[in-house]
């Protein structure tokens, strides 16, 4: 799941949504049938950002083609909101910010 979110760049800021620190929270719960119901929790740079329904399809789409999962819901959530502190080194090199 992590390596699908991993994939998903924002395409207003040229890194991935884990990188950026976007994705607060990943839950796998197995079920009855075998498969897993796979919960993720993220957020956006902005609460305004036109790209976040995109986003979110793409790693709804990504995560159903994974073997193993019966169903997905990526919720946005607010809380904390987003900063720049929350990027990881990498994504800080990539943009320039120290």
């Amino acid at each position: 799941v992590w390596k699908v979110l991993g994939g998903i760049v924002d395409p207003e800021i040229p890194v991935d949504i884990v990188n950026l620190g976007l994705v607060y929270g990943v839950e796998v719960i197995p079920q009855k049938d075998g498969k897993s119901q796979v919960n993720v929790q993220m957020t956006l740079t902005a609460p305004g950002c036109t790209m976040g329904p995109h986003m979110m399809a793409e790693a709804e789409m990504g995560i159903y083609a994974l073997d193993g999962v019966s169903g997905v819901n990526v919720e946005f959530v607010w809380d904390p909101p987003w900063n720049q502190e929350m990027m990881t080194e990498e994504a800080r090199m990539q943009l320039g910010i120290e």
